[in-house]
């Protein structure tokens, strides 16, 4: 009997460890290369699609 709640506790306790984990995806996964967003759209500078080139915005 103390030898089953032992177990129940260590799978319970493991259960909830593992249930909290918590997993974060990428939204921007898909973004083409600043350069070929470019050429689809015609402009001059690749500027505008690079995101290190983007001022913040307060």
């Amino acid at each position: 009997m103390k030898n089953n709640r032992i177990i129940l506790s260590c799978l319970l306790a493991t259960a909830i460890v593992f249930g909290s984990c918590t997993v974060y995806h990428d939204s921007q996964g898909n973004r083409i290369p600043p350069g070929q967003a470019k050429k689809m759209y015609g402009t001059k500078s690749a500027k505008p699609f690079a995101p290190g080139q983007q001022k913040k915005q307060h």
